[in-house]
């Protein structure tokens, strides 16, 4: 993939790979990610990030490709409580409170974030509330097309899985930025559109229940899970 080197990650402290279902990921904490980030940005370059949780490990063994690109990925957080149910994950914690510690650097070291995605005003309506909370940040909103991309530090797309890592995975040679991450759904609760769950119920790691229960239409992404928990009990007591 061009310039997209395959484990390219500086670490900050102790980097722990692990493997679950053949899928890498980075079994640190979310200050660990943030180091490993900013130690990017004076070295040049161009890295992706995937936020890899138990619906994409799914999809991974289902789509050989999109395997691929995750295991290609400079940093690959873990993403989703259910990933501990694996028995080698100690530490995760959710994409969008990644994304926004991202948000939070950018704006101290006055670079410049793109925002490719979301649906209807979305992306707009989460840039006015993080330029509430971070003042100093700097914010292009991009379109697909990568040739029409400006210079950027760092870029979120917003498709949803597997869409924009193959966007990104196809695309980031061409453009003119340091760091791309998929974010799903973040923009949708950044902006406000969707209420986070209560912060008990995150540390509980129950966050996609209160999600379904305020979207019912999650009903057939929840089903992933429990094919996920079914692979991974297979895999743990045929081991």
């Amino acid at each position: 993939m061009g310039e997209v080197r395959k484990g390219n990650i500086e670490s900050a402290g102790e980097r722990m790979r692990k493997q679950i279902l053949g899928v890498n990921i980075d079994d640190i904490t979310i200050d660990q990610a943030v180091q490993i980030v900013a130690s990017w940005f004076p070295k040049g370059g161009k890295r992706f990030i995937v936020t890899t949780n138990p619906e994409f490990i799914v999809t991974a063994e289902e789509d050989p490709l999109f395997k691929k690109i995750l295991n290609k990925a400079d940093l690959s957080i873990p993403d989703g409580a259910g990933l501990k149910l694996s028995g080698k994950i100690k530490n995760t914690f959710p994409g969008v409170d990644f994304m926004e510690k991202l948000i939070e650097l950018v704006a101290e070291k006055a670079f410049t974030v793109g925002f490719l995605g979301g649906r209807g005003q979305v992306a707009e309506r989460t840039v006015e509330r993080l330029k509430k909370k971070y003042p100093a940040l700097k914010v292009k909103f991009v379109s697909e097309e990568p040739d029409d991309i400006p210079k950027l530090d760092i870029l979120f797309v917003a498709f949803g899985h597997p869409k924009q890592e193959y966007w990104i995975y196809e695309n980031l040679p061409k453009l003119n930025v340091k760091v791309a991450m998929g974010v799903g759904g973040s923009f949708d609760f950044l902006s406000g559109k969707v209420p986070r769950a209560p912060l008990w119920v995150r540390k509980i790691g129950l966050e996609w229940l209160f999600r379904l229960i305020i979207q019912p239409r999650r009903i057939k992404r929840q089903r992933r899970l429990f094919k996920y928990v079914t692979l991974i009990l297979w895999q743990r007591f045929s081991a």
